[in-house]
Order: structure tokens, then sequence, then C-alpha cells
């Protein structure tokens, strides 16, 4: 088999000369050659570390007789994008960094590669651009950072400033809070959408089994990183590419580990992404009909009680693996050249839980106490739910998990806004009462390229009876660190002239969780049939007029203009 780079090579009489300028040797060039692609940078903890697993896999590509160039495109932080436009930037980037990646990858001509990411839109990223690639590849995750004093994690911060505006705690108590929620680097320890794509990544087989979601700080994580770049070079050697992997069935399987972690609503965004990269077509309705009737097992935050770091501790991906291999397609190929079965076994014999548990055993735990047993889960109708009706007719994303019983079932009086900022005004100054249903709209993909509305779900889920009678509603997304009454993703969104957009004051909405609907019922507060409603909103859209761009340049008009639906994936056709 001829080495892509050799062939490359041989078309380019530059290629030699110019990497010779660089300090390769004459014998580097005649070696399979191996990208090491990070998201490095001083970024937020999720990057500022990498730049030492970039070493430990350059040091076992090395070893392994290959030769890594190391290549970087760094990302931004959804924590330090909050609260400001910033936060538009989100979605956005991941696709850029997917871009970068290709270029980067068919630019140069390479044999394989490392990919080294940590965070929310990095990892999704990483996986897109090595799609694309589809060569021998395998995939380094940073890992989670530590908690803080009495276990306390930044997805706590949000609830926390909430508070403070209410004035239920200090602002000295918030600064302690602040000062303390990120000890040292890595994901943020609960398991949002960074914790949840790390998981994903290796359970699509793209990562040495139990690598995902270790501790940053763990001697554990840089051994993973030098065996990752020994391995990318066996790969090589057998011609396993990403498409070989990352099947139908892989994607299958890790929907089934997302919902038994209950994973981020954000993964509903970012596997469609990735899946399309490689034709294959996974939708939220996917997600739907898989997580119906699936346990959910993890009992991690911002759902459960423990920060993700435990994750690890209790056998991570291969311990959940095991709890509901019944559901999983065993004979799928990984980044080990085994089966992910065959990987199972071996993980049995060699030590690796025991190793975890030692870890475990120091915070007087059990690994049930952090992962339950499929017997025993927490629930078993899994996390997320896809409602659809009149509001959404493409559908809209619920973390059912993570939202109290109350609100499974109700209709609601709406409050429009037409941005989060009027929004959480309307939260925190107590304009908004129980039986609301608070509408954001025209946040989603060509809205305002689909931000968090991460600081308005904290005030909601923060405040003891809102979080129990209300519920959020909007063509926008979550963070993963969100919980309480949120219905994100409604497609087709505002800007695209979705129902949304025709959403007023007081209109009748109805929420059924179990049944999967959320439509219009009523006006004014009164209940109307369902031609009534529909001869309503009928003349509602003749007035309806599109709102102006947000962005008129640069790179979120682009993403605006050319960005599908959120429940396909968000990605720019």
């Amino acid at each position: 088999m001829e080495l892509n780079s050799q062939r490359v090579r041989a078309l380019a009489p530059e290629n030699d000369p110019l990497k010779i300028g660089m300090g390769w040797t004459i014998q580097d060039l005649d070696k399979p050659q191996i990208m090491v692609e990070s998201t490095f940078g001083d970024s937020h903890p999720g990057s500022a570390h990498l730049d030492k697993f970039v070493a430990e896999a350059l040091r076992g590509i090395t070893d392994a007789g290959g030769k890594g160039a190391r290549y970087y495109t760094t990302d931004i932080c959804d924590g330090i994008a909050q609260g400001h436009d910033g936060i538009n930037y989100s979605l956005a980037h991941r696709d850029m960094i997917a871009n970068m990646i290709e270029i980067h990858g068919n630019s140069t001509g390479f044999d394989g590669g490392v990919f080294i990411a940590s965070c929310d839109k990095s990892v999704p990223a990483c996986l897109m651009g090595l799609a694309r690639l589809d060569m021998p590849s395998i995939v380094i995750t940073g890992g989670v950072m530590d908690a803080g004093p009495d276990l306390l994690t930044l997805e706590q911060i949000g609830a926390y400033s909430a508070m403070c505006q209410r004035g239920e705690i200090t602002e000295e108590k918030l600064t302690y809070y602040k000062h303390h929620a990120c000890p040292s680097c890595g994901a943020c320890s609960f398991m949002g959408t960074a914790s949840t794509m790390q998981i994903m990544a290796e359970a699509l087989g793209l990562m040495l089994p139990g690598s995902a979601l270790m501790p940053a700080t763990c001697e554990d994580l840089k051994e993973m990183a030098y065996r990752a770049g020994k391995q990318v070079l066996e790969l090589v050697k057998k011609n396993i590419k990403v498409s070989d992997i990352a099947t139908k069935e892989a994607f299958e399987n890790a929907i089934m580990v997302h919902a038994a972690i209950s994973g981020s609503t954000n993964s509903l965004l970012h596997i469609p992404a990735i899946a399309h990269e490689l034709g294959i077509e996974i939708d939220s309705d996917t997600f739907d009909r898989m997580h119906k009737g699936a346990h959910y097992l993890l009992d991690i935050r911002p759902a459960g009680k423990w920060p993700a770091q435990f994750f690890y501790y209790a056998g991570g991906v291969p311990a959940v693996m095991e709890e509901i291999n019944s559901m999983l397609h065993l004979d799928v190929m990984t980044v080990t050249g085994k089966t992910l079965g065959e990987n199972l076994e071996e993980l049995k014999k060699n030590g690796f839980y025991d190793k975890c548990e030692s870890y475990l055993k120091k915070w007087n735990l059990k690994r049930t106490d952090v992962i339950r047993t499929f017997d025993e889960p927490i629930g078993t109708n899994g996390t997320v739910a896809i409602l659809k009706g009149n509001l959404a007719p493409e559908g809209s994303v619920v973390k059912h998990s993570a939202v109290p019983k109350e609100m499974f079932q109700a209709v609601l009086r709406a409050k429009p806004f037409d941005c989060e900022e009027d929004a959480i005004s309307a939260v925190l100054s107590h304009k908004i009462q129980p039986g609301d249903a608070v509408f954001i709209r025209y946040e989603g993909p060509k809205g305002s390229g689909m931000p968090e509305m991460f600081y308005t779900t904290e005030a909601i889920s923060s405040d003891a009876q809102l979080g129990k009678s209300i519920a959020l509603i909007t063509d926008g997304r979550f963070s993963g660190a969100s919980k309480g009454p949120a219905i994100g993703h409604v497609s087709p969104e505002a800007a695209d002239g979705g129902p949304i957009a025709l959403v007023e004051e007081d209109d009748l909405i109805k929420i059924d969780i179990p049944g999967r609907i959320l439509e219009i019922v009523g006006v004014k507060g009164e209940r109307l049939s369902k031609e009534e409603v529909d001869k309503i909103l009928a003349e509602r859209r003749k007035q309806w007029k599109p709102k102006s761009p947000k962005y008129q340049k640069g790179v979120l008009k682009n993403y605006s203009e050319h960005a599908v639906s959120p429940m396909k994936g968000g990605y720019m056709v």
C-alpha cells in the first residue's frame, strides 16, 4: 500500500526541501507522516493544557516509527463568551475548526491523524474534520477539571449569580464561588456538552477504551496520549480509516450511551453533523426513537449528584457500556483494531476497573453510587424527547430528565421576547409568573447564530417557584449545564418564518412530553379548536414581516445564510 504522504511527495518536488527547511531529517521524509491537530491555546482551561498531550502523542508517533507534524486551531470558550454577543460565534466556530482541519489535512497530504481537544465545539469539530479527511485517525480528549471546595463546579455559578441579583446571597459569597469553581485545566466538571462529546468520541470507537473524561490532572491521561500516538501507526499499517469505525451502528451505540448518561441536548446538533460528513443520516427523530425505553444510569451533575471526575473513577465509558451491552452493536470496529466487544472483554482482564475503583475508594463510594446498574436505573425512558406540533412542525428538543415532573404536561400562557436580554430581565424582575411560557425567539442559526440561553435557564431553575411552574421555549439552544423546564431548537426558527415567530402574548401553549407535543391551543387565554387556531395563525402569517439579518458581514453572515435546521445538525451547506 502506497502511503498518501509519499504519493504527494512524488508529485511535488518542493515537498522535501520545504520540510527539511523546518528541521526534518532526510530519514523523516520516508516515514509515515501523521498530522497532530489540537485546539491548544490560551483560550480557556479546556485547551490551555493540551500542549503536553501533543508532546506525548508526538513521542508515541516517533517511537512507533512515524513523523508527527503539529497543527493548531484554537477554539473559543462558551463560558467566557456568555453574557455578550461572543456566544453567537459558538456554534459557527465548530464548522470553522472543521474547515481548518480539512484544509490542513488535504493541502499537505498525511497518512494519519491524531486529534486533541476537550470542549463543547472543539471535540465535535475534530470529529467532523477527521470524518472529512477519512484517514486513519485517533482522538485524545483533554479530560475534565477537578471540582473545587465542597465539590463546587462551574455550572453552579449561573444559579449563584441569579441568586445574588435577587439578593439571596451576598456579592462576597458570589465572588468566592467564582474564584474557586475552576481549580485546574480540563473541561468543566459536569455532564455538559464538553463532557458529553468526549464520551461520544469514545462511544463512536475513535478513542482508546477508557480514555474519555479522565481527570485532566491525572498522569494516566498523558500515558493515554502516548499510547494514542503509537496506535495511529498501527491504524495506518492496517489502513483502518474513520469510515471503517464510525459506521451507522457506531452512531447508534453512541446514542444509547447518550441516553444512559443524560447527555447534553447539544449532541442533537453535533452527532447528526458528524454523521452527515460520513454520508450517514442521523437526525433528532433518531435520538427520540432510540431514547424511548433506554435506561438512564449516570448520577452526574447537572441532572445528578457528583462532579464529572467521578465518571472516570466509576469506570467511564466502558462501565456504562457493560451495563447496556444488550443494547449495543458489540461487533463494530474501533481504533484498537479490535471490536467493541473484544475491547470490553480485555478491560475486564487488564486491571482497568481495579485502577479506576482505587480512585473511587478515596471518596468512600461504590461504582453503583455513580453509574447505576441496568436493572436499577435512574430512569427507563431515556433522557431527551422531540416535541412536535403546530408550534414546532419540524421538532423541538427537551431534556426531560432535567424537567420537574409537574411540567411534563401543562398548558401555559405565552410571554414572547425577541432576544434573551429582555427575557432574563423579565424573569429576574418577577414579571414572569407561575403558569407562563417564556419565549425567546430569533436566536436560531439564521437569527443570531444559535447562542445558548444559559443565563435565562439558570435564572428560572434557581427560583424554587418558577422552576416548577413555567417553561422556557426557544429556537436557540441551551448549555449542557442547563436544567429545568427548557425546550429548545424549535424549528423552523423565527428568522425562517417558523410558527414561533407568530406567538403573541397570552397564547395558550400545550406541553405534553410523554405525548411528544408542543402546540398553540388558544389565544388571549381562551382554548380554541384546532381549526380556529390554524385560521388565526394563517392571519398572523399574512401580517408577519421578516426581520433584517442581524449580521451584515463576516462569519455570522455566512453562517446564518448557509446553516441547516437544528433538527439536522445546524451545519453549513
